[in-house]
């Protein structure tokens, strides 16, 4: 009797739940903690740097930027080639790399919905879909790994080891599930496109366990974060920093802005994050700037890569 109250409140009541309700008001409440932040120490922020320094600290973080794009794509074709088993697709690296900026399109899925349009011609139309679908998850399991890393803080860091299990292949179906009814609007459109029910075929996974994907997802966040911490430095110059707590804080707070898709790249949602679990560590001042110079940097790099295919595209479409 139990088990049938429980089994109709899951039913009636917990598949109506609006997760984009929640996602938007933690974006919110991120965006306007940044913004608050920002305007209360407006009269703190300064620069006070050394040019030199400045300037290659800066062109460094760019092209570590502009690497830890091409890993993310190294370990998409990898995420392609551990679904489908095909390993003849050329182009899947360049390709992911130039859809890219794609995400600062209004909708924020076009970038997904150009991948999967390439894929499909490719690979299976089930295994188009769930390459695209699963990507962000290994992103986020690979950040919580290193998150892990705050087991010489606290044991409880190693429950972030926990998401990284469910990429097993006798689990990644639980995943696929559950990615599913979060992104139920998105899964509909894409069956529209399923003419011969292509979607019900069966998924084969090249390996029990994805750890060459892992790999090169922990070396894209690596890079990421070596690239923020070069943006920290110039305006940290003089200071010891504790280079583990900053690592933390950073995988955690994208990790935050990843799960919380309300704009692109975690845009507002990473950098309230980081502010609010950096705590009193450091000078508003400094955080701040390295932060919008560290979005700044990210960001062009998407862009500049994208852009030859942004305009190539727009010449097609006219």
């Amino acid at each position: 009797m139990i088990f049938k109250i429980k089994k109709y409140i899951n039913k009636k009541y917990l598949s109506n739940i609006n997760l984009n309700i929640f996602k938007n008001i933690f974006f919110i409440v991120s965006i306007s903690y940044f913004v608050y932040y920002l305007i209360s120490n407006n009269q703190s922020i300064y620069l006070k740097i050394d040019k030199q320094i400045y300037y290659v600290y800066l062109l460094l973080s760019f092209l570590f930027c502009i690497f830890s794009i091409f890993l993310n794509g190294l370990a998409w074709k990898n995420i392609v080639v551990w679904f489908s088993q095909n390993t003849n697709i050329h182009n899947l690296i360049s390709f992911y790399v130039r859809t890219n900026s794609l995400k600062y399109v209004p909708g924020g899925v076009w970038h997904f919905i150009e991948r999967f349009n390439f894929l499909k011609s490719r690979v299976s139309l089930r295994s188009a879909l769930y390459i695209n679908l699963i990507e962000p998850y290994f992103m986020l399991c690979s950040s919580l790994l290193l998150t892990s890393i705050g087991t010489f803080y606290s044991p409880i860091f190693l429950l972030f080891i926990l998401p990284s299990i469910f990429l097993h292949r006798n689990l990644i179906y639980f995943v696929i599930m559950r990615l599913e009814s979060l992104k139920g609007q998105g899964i509909k459109i894409y069956k529209k496109i399923d003419k011969k029910n292509q979607l019900n075929s069966k998924l084969k996974i090249r390996s029990a366990f994805p750890i060459k994907i892992l790999f090169f997802e922990i070396l894209f966040i690596l890079f990421k974060f070596i690239g923020f911490i070069l943006c920290f430095h110039i305006f940290n110059q003089g200071i010891n920093l504790d280079y583990l707590f900053i690592f933390l804080t950073f995988c955690l707070s994208w990790s935050i802005g990843l799960i919380i898709p309300a704009a692109p790249g975690g845009l507002g949602v990473f950098e309230g994050s980081f502010l609010f679990l950096i705590g009193d560590n450091y000078t508003p001042n400094t955080i701040i700037i390295s932060l919008i110079i560290f979005r700044f940097i990210t960001s062009f790099a998407d862009i500049l890569l994208s852009f030859p295919y942004l305009i190539n595209k727009l010449i097609k479409e006219n």
